[in-house]
């Protein structure tokens, strides 16, 4: 296993429209193993195959940031089948490094999957992994948590990532 580098925004990857996955074997295996030390190490609780320059759908997500090595969930060409209730919490995204905002998403997901064996199987998912889920699907679309934003906080990430893109240092504030 190795630790991938994480592209960061304005990398174009993290607005691609990712392909499904139609091929498991060793190499998906050891793409997801690499994925996983990444998030772990960066650290983060969700890391999409994009972040890491890959065009697939892909997400690893681990609410305990390590902490308990049974919580990981990969998901392979994931979709939410269902969604329920609303939450409001701050996210941070490891490929827009130093900015936090408060995200609207619902509160709880089911989401179908497949293992890396390509066996579907279905989970259900409530507060931080529900939000994690969530914010790792998004990148699989090319959408990131910044778009999710309206108002003075859509103002505010514009602001942030205009910086960003001219190259300038910018410091927002802590990390999910």
């Amino acid at each position: 296993m190795s630790v991938l580098p994480i592209r960061l925004y304005p990398d174009p990857v993290l607005r691609v429209q990712c392909a499904p996955v139609e091929e498991f074997g060793p190499d998906l295996v050891r793409l997801v193993a690499d994925m996983i030390e990444t998030m772990h190490e960066a650290p983060g609780v969700g890391l999409a195959a994009p972040q890491v320059g890959v065009e697939l759908r892909i997400a690893v997500v681990d609410a305990t940031a390590g902490m308990d090595p049974d919580a990981v969930r990969v998901l392979v060409n994931p979709r939410v089948v269902d969604s329920a209730g609303v939450d409001g919490d701050t996210e941070g995204c490891l490929s827009i490094p130093d900015f936090t905002e408060k995200v609207t998403r619902p509160a709880t997901v089911r989401v179908a999957a497949m293992d890396l064996e390509g066996v579907p199987f279905e989970i259900d998912a409530g507060e931080l992994e529900a939000r994690a889920i969530q914010h790792e699907l998004d990148h699989l679309d090319g959408v990131l948590f910044v778009d999710r934003l309206r108002g003075l906080r859509r103002r505010r990430a514009r602001s942030f990532l205009r910086r960003l893109r001219a190259g300038e240092a910018v410091h927002a504030g802590g990390g999910l």
